[in-house]
């Protein structure tokens, strides 16, 4: 198979699995996706030797994905709305990886890990947004990064375990960013 190929079916399978992942969770069967990427048990473990390594590769590939979506948002709107937005793309996919095995989020906490380096890079980003607004004096002072992941993690995680919760998504993360907005 050609280089060309082999990245295609990479690719192809990734967003399948993106899917199927999405609509089954973290559990979802590994034969599944290779059936629907139209690639052999074989070719997918060519390129994802585990369950593990194909979660790590989404997880990837969403972290560097927000990271420039946060740039591009910087770029385009006034502080306080290019952060909203950005806090809106991130609670929306905050819950799309059910189920995730303690083991890819150990990689977290490895410096040493590309899902480490994917996720700071996301971080720092969202961070700037987060400085952009507080400068602009659309958000508290007080608030860090780390409360500002806390919070927006919480509302999609609770979305994802109270499927009754998931339409009010966009009210609790307005509730949030209320609750953040600096205070004349």
């Amino acid at each position: 198979m050609t280089r060309s190929d082999a990245q295609r079916n990479y690719e192809r399978i990734l967003a399948v699995a993106r899917t199927v992942v999405e609509q089954d969770g973290t559990q979802a069967s590994l034969r599944d996706v290779a059936r629907r990427a139209g690639v052999g048990m074989g070719t997918l473990y060519r390129h994802f030797p585990s369950r593990e390594a194909l979660l790590e590769a989404l997880l990837r590939q969403r972290f560097d994905g927000l990271a420039a979506r946060a740039a591009a948002l910087a770029e385009a709107h006034p502080p306080g709305e290019a952060l909203t937005r950005w806090l809106e793309e991130f609670v929306q996919g905050a819950g799309r990886y059910r189920g995730l095995p303690e083991s890819i989020m150990a990689t977290l906490r490895d410096d040493e890990s590309p899902l480490h380096a994917s996720c700071l890079a996301m971080r720092r980003s969202a961070g700037a947004l987060l400085e952009g607004a507080q400068r602009a004096g659309h958000i508290r002072a007080d608030v860090t990064g780390v409360d500002l992941f806390a919070l927006a993690s919480a509302v999609g995680w609770i979305a994802e375990q109270a499927p009754g919760l998931t339409e009010r998504r966009e009210h609790l993360l307005a509730l949030v960013l209320d609750g953040l907005a600096a205070r004349p």
